[in-house]
């Protein structure tokens, strides 16, 4: 099922439903809606540390351990 007859589907299910029931459904589409998460700037304190850690990081590469 493509993601646009999901849609309709879902919506159809919407248009018939009871009022209660649309407000119990509200706060969960509200929640499901929403992006999972954000990514914000690094603030001026995050990016000396990071300026830092690579300079660290281009002086002596042999310093760092790789993640795996």
């Amino acid at each position: 099922m493509t993601a646009t007859a999901l849609r309709k589907e879902l919506q159809g299910y919407i248009a018939t439903m009871p009022e209660q029931n649309l407000n119990a459904l509200k706060p969960l589409l509200l929640v499901l809606s929403q992006p999972p998460y954000t990514i914000e700037p690094a603030s001026p304190s995050e990016r000396k540390r990071i300026d830092r850690r690579v300079k660290e990081y281009r002086e002596n590469p042999a310093s760092f351990v790789p993640l795996e």
